[in-house]
């Protein structure tokens, strides 16, 4: 009939299909930016975990317990992200499942002090597995519309419904092997469940926004890391008479993490998703960067504590903890995305600097040879074209 309003959605939903790979100007959405604030709570909470486990002296403990609670945090946020590539529909549902979602992080941040004081991992486990048990209800009704990426949502919605189903069975070994082969064997299942379902029907990438979703993750850890470091620099004032070391590392911290910024987003990120063994690269082997990055901030407080004499670790492996993340860090966004675009010099310049930081313990000046080598390698990056002989900037400049 002439004149007739159009018809209301049924309960006010959108049909969840598949969205458009090719889609212009998709970026991240408020909720997504909403949703990523949680995560880092959670990120806060380990790397400070991780900082006071290590400062007692318990180096190999620390690391391994914060590398285990980041794989939960880091999963969780990774699953998301890439089903909201595929199927965001923005409504209410949508919505709300999201919200709740947002309430399994936090259920899972209070679990991290248990973890890291008594190896108590019940809470952490029910606020990892209310996440996955959102995602089962998201991927079920993606599949009602999917069409040809209909078989993946299945197995998605299967697998990690199993996947939570073994973990809470985990939480009942006592057996501290049995238990750890267990958690590996799960950790495997988790990470394998996505090669499945994608090998079988492949669900629509847009790679911008993966790398843009990418990009705001990056972002929001360094910016953490960036105020933990600052918070432990600035605290630490009222208890040393020398202030200029600590003054030093403050200033030598903003550099470094400037740096990290400069370097990540270097390079064209969307490029490096490209086929189904580079994007599974891309995606999991953000797992060491982002976790590098989040220990940063750990490094630093370690750093502080151990002028101030109120570490039992070595001055010289305290030193290694800013370092070795610093290193990580940039291996990893080497290694990912910008080897593939770059110049021959840039990929001599970013992993021999890289590995150099790790001297950086020979000196008494803390992070000192770190933050020039990081200056040498955003100098390179400024200087250097890509492999099509023109530079970022030079393109910007063309372009606007």
């Amino acid at each position: 009939m002439v004149g007739a309003l159009p018809a209301t959605p049924r309960f006010h939903l959108r049909p969840m299909r598949p969205r458009d790979p090719e889609e212009d100007s998709r970026a991240a959405s408020s909720l997504e930016l909403f949703f990523d604030l949680v995560f880092v709570i959670a990120v806060s909470i380990a790397a400070s975990h991780l900082h006071d486990t290590v400062t007692a002296g318990n180096l190999g403990d620390g690391i391994m317990k914060y590398l285990l609670v980041f794989f939960g945090v880091w999963w969780a946020w990774m699953n998301f992200t890439w089903f909201a590539t595929s199927f965001d529909t923005d409504d209410w549902l949508y919505r709300v499942l999201t919200i709740v979602q947002m309430g399994g992080v936090l259920v899972l941040a209070a679990g991290i002090e248990p973890v890291f004081a008594r190896g108590d991992f019940l809470v952490l486990i029910l606020g990892y597995v209310l996440m996955r048990i959102i995602m089962v209800t998201q991927w079920l009704r993606a599949s009602r519309r999917a069409g040809s990426a209909r078989r993946a949502t299945f197995v998605y919605a299967g697998g990690i419904a199993a996947a939570q189903v073994l973990w809470v069975a985990w939480l009942f070994i006592s057996d501290p092997v049995v238990s750890m082969v267990a958690l590996i064997a799960l950790i495997v299942l988790e990470v394998a469940i996505p090669t499945v379902a994608e090998a079988l029907s492949w669900t629509p990438l847009h790679a911008h926004h993966i790398a843009d979703r990418y990009g705001c993750f990056t972002i929001i850890v360094l910016g953490e890391s960036l105020l933990a470091s600052a918070n432990a620099v600035f605290g630490a004032f009222a208890d040393i008479e020398d202030i200029v070391p600590l003054i030093s590392l403050g200033v030598l911290s903003l550099i470094v993490t400037a740096a990290m910024w400069w370097i990540y987003f270097w390079p064209p990120h969307h490029e490096a998703l490209s086929g189904m063994r580079g994007t599974l690269a891309y995606a999991y082997g953000h797992y060491f960067i982002f976790a590098a990055a989040g220990a940063l901030s750990a490094g630093v407080g370690i750093e502080v504590d151990s002028q101030l004499g109120r570490s039992a670790l070595d001055p010289l492996l305290a030193t290694f903890t800013v370092s070795v993340p610093i290193v990580v860090f940039v291996l990893g966004v080497w290694l990912l995305a910008i080897r593939g675009s770059a110049h021959w010099v840039i990929n001599i310049v970013v992993p021999v600097c890289a590995v150099l930081v790790l001297l950086d313990p020979i000196i008494p000046i803390p992070t000192f040879l770190t933050t020039i080598f990081m200056i040498i390698i955003v100098i390179a990056l400024v200087v250097c074209p890509p492999k099509d002989g023109q530079s970022r900037f030079d393109a910007e400049v063309v372009a606007g």
